[in-house]
């Protein structure tokens, strides 16, 4: 997967895509709070969970910790 900027949901489809865009994005969440490795990474990438997209680092962050979707 190429690392790019992309919004949240567009992530989160990439993850879920049989859910809506909404409940996508409420799941990458909850995935990301029960990880906190990855929320610890996150937050030293600059993220902000009001952010609705997520820098090319932030992107390969979730991926390096969750996986390929």
């Amino acid at each position: 997967m190429e690392r790019k900027t992309l919004s949240k949901a567009e992530l989160a489809m990439q993850y879920a895509p049989d859910l809506t865009p909404h409940s996508a994005v409420n799941r990458l969440m909850a995935w990301i709070r029960l990880n906190p490795t990855l929320t610890a990474a996150l937050a030293a990438a600059h993220y902000h969970t009001r952010q609705k997209v997520l820098t090319a680092r932030q992107v390969a962050l979730i991926v390096e910790h969750l996986g390929e979707p």
